[in-house]
């Protein structure tokens, strides 16, 4: 049984990368400036930028609690698709290279906290 302030912890936590998630999935759907250099400078086409905000808006939708069936899948694409950055071999900042990974693990860590069935999977042992 999950307690009460361990579900909260996995929603805020997924509050916050979702809520990133939002965001940079907008600035890409809106096709701004920043999106367009940031992609083109990954080595992706500037053409892709849409298809991935609104990959991204779905993934984001999907990670959060209100649709359980589908989050873990999501997590895993999310998972997949931010570390994308360091294997492009940009030259950036170790902050903006690690980003997305502590984007990722705060969608598998609030997923952990939030889901029982995955706790009993990866367990946490003390």
């Amino acid at each position: 049984m999950t307690s009460r302030k361990t579900l909260w912890a996995g929603r805020v936590m997924s509050g916050f990368a979702v809520l990133f998630l939002l965001v940079d999935a907008t600035v890409k759907v809106l096709e701004l400036p920043p999106a367009l250099e940031a992609t083109t400078q990954l080595g992706y086409p500037a053409s892709v930028v849409f298809g991935l905000g609104v990959l991204q808006l779905r993934v984001s939708s999907s990670t959060s609690s209100r649709a359980p069936r589908s989050s873990g899948p999501c997590c895993g694409l999310a998972t997949w698709a931010e570390p994308s950055q360091p294997t492009c071999g940009s030259e950036t900042r170790s902050s903006a290279t690690l980003f997305p990974i502590y984007v990722a693990t705060f969608i598998w860590a609030g997923l952990w906290l939030r889901d029982e069935r995955l706790r009993c999977v990866l367990p946490m042992r003390t």
